[in-house]
């Protein structure tokens, strides 16, 4: 199978062919989570859809390289931390192990590495030094190192903004009054942020500026550098991460003098009644809230088969409807299995087997998941038209079909992802994913009567559980629960 990838770039606003910096390899950088708290569809969105074009990637013959960050030390991670009486490194660890639960729920496969800022703090310190040498960067003397915007003629190439028109290119979580104080230009960034006396010790490193830690944009042009080399392919990350942080990136790498990322690709949100999902609104569904409702297969189908650069409204159908069409794909695979032992057995060779013309050709065109998903459904149609009729062998081809076209998606029934999650076995996975949900949201409820000093509530919490079953640990990484 050729490689015929067309991709739209952000940075140029058209659909270009990928063209690989190493022939036979796709290097990608994705920007992951900032654990401060559960995975919500808003943040899975990207690694779903990512998901899909690294499959579609392998499917065409070649090698990925995939690197999606953990940030691990973040102002919101702090603040977070501080309010549930927790140290932040604890707080960071349970919600990362969150998202990775999340991923392997909907099926998200492993990057190829997957680096945390904190274990890269050296890299980041060399690039500010080379920053420095280089004229582009410059410390306050108070242990803040800022990137000076007007050193960079470019700055502003990827969002087409005038420097002049912009009033800060720090992300609004990330301004606060002891940074902004060093600056020459209220529009330079942070790059090293000098350590305060109301934040744990634990989270500073030592510098040649000064105890402090790293600016929030600074972790990605490091780490792509180190797994990706000084060009690589693609850059990803949801459209809100364009301005500041995409941005700051690339003036930060090209003003270190690296080429940084050939293509930039940018998901749309996910909403909820005309809002984006988030936070700071309070509408973020959680991702195993969600699965509990309706199983993974469903919302795996309802993120991943939109096309990334469009917005996915989510309501109250949204889920029914994915729920709704597993059923009949599933189904009818499941049942020409039955008729037909070649559908089941064919799981190796899907790799190989030829793909529908039109699936193929959408698949090509920057991800065309519209008209790849109509292929989907004519050979869903052709296969049930012919099984009902008794044509045994033509429905498992079109099974067959199916399959291959649902595993570039990730949605292929008879994987060792989604097997068992028709009947009994969704309904196991959904008790088990609910109840944890509960048992986490009580905890998180004690964890904060704990920080409050509430200790009534927090053991009235503590033994509502107990009663039903549920065996609360604590320890120095935070609560943990199991069955009794």
């Amino acid at each position: 199978m050729s490689f015929d990838l067309h991709l739209y770039n952000t940075a140029t606003k058209k659909v270009e062919p990928v063209n690989p910096v190493v022939p036979g390899r796709l290097s990608m950088y994705l920007c992951g989570a900032t654990v401060q708290g559960a995975a919500h569809i808003g943040h899975v969105r990207a690694a779903v859809g990512f998901d899909v074009l690294r499959r579609w990637v392998e499917r065409s013959g070649l090698e990925v390289r995939y690197v999606r960050n953990i940030t691990d030390i973040d102002d919101k991670i702090l603040a977070k931390s501080q309010e549930a009486g927790v140290p932040w490194w604890a707080w960071a660890a349970r919600w990362e192990r969150n998202f990775d639960e999340s991923y392997r729920l909907l099926g998200v496969l492993p990057p190829t590495f997957e680096p945390r800022a904190t274990a890269h703090i050296i890299d980041q310190q060399q690039m500010i030094a080379r920053l420095m040498e280089r004229g582009h960067a410059y410390a306050d003397g108070g242990g803040n190192v800022y990137f000076e915007v007007h050193s960079l003629p470019d700055y502003g190439s990827l969002t087409r903004q005038r420097l002049e028109d912009m009033q800060t290119t720090e992300d609004e979580s990330q301004i606060d009054a002891a940074t902004e104080a060093g600056k020459r230009d209220p529009r330079d960034f942070a790059l090293w942020k000098a350590a305060k006396p109301t934040e744990p010790e634990t989270a500073s490193w030592e510098s040649p500026w000064g105890r402090g830690r790293p600016g929030w944009h600074l972790e990605c042009s490091a780490m792509s550098r180190r797994y990706l080399g000084d060009e690589f392919d693609i850059h990803g990350g949801g459209i809100d991460l364009r301005f500041p942080h995409h941005e700051n990136e690339i003036a930060q790498s090209h003003g270190a003098g690296y080429e940084f990322a050939r293509i930039w690709m940018h998901n749309a949100w996910v909403t909820l009644k005309g809002d984006k999902m988030s936070k700071s609104l309070g509408n973020g569904l959680s991702v195993h809230e969600l699965v509990a409702q309706a199983g993974a297969p469903a919302l795996r189908l309802a993120l991943g088969t939109v096309h990334y650069r469009s917005t996915i409204e989510f309501d109250g159908e949204t889920l029914e409807k994915a729920a709704a069409l597993w059923e009949r794909l599933s189904g009818f695979v499941t049942r020409a299995a039955e008729a037909a032992t070649q559908v089941a057995e064919a799981e190796g060779g899907l790799a190989t087997r030829e793909l529908p013309a039109e699936f193929t050709a959408a698949m090509n065109d920057d991800l065309n998941l519209s008209r790849a998903m109509a292929a989907v459904h004519a050979a869903l149609k052709a296969g049930n038209t012919a099984l009902n009729a008794g044509d045994v062998e033509t429905a498992a081809e079109r099974a067959l079909d199916l399959r291959a076209m649902l595993d570039v998606l990730g949605l292929d029934p008879l994987s060792e992802q989604w097997a068992g999650s028709r009947g009994e076995g969704a309904e196991d996975e959904a008790a088990e994913h609910a109840l944890d949900v509960l048992v986490q949201a009580a905890l998180t409820e004690r964890a904060q009567a704990r920080a409050e000093k509430d200790w009534s509530r927090a053991d009235a919490l503590r033994d509502r559980l107990a009663e039903a079953g549920v065996v609360v640990e604590d320890s120095k990484d935070g609560a943990r629960w199991h069955l009794g």
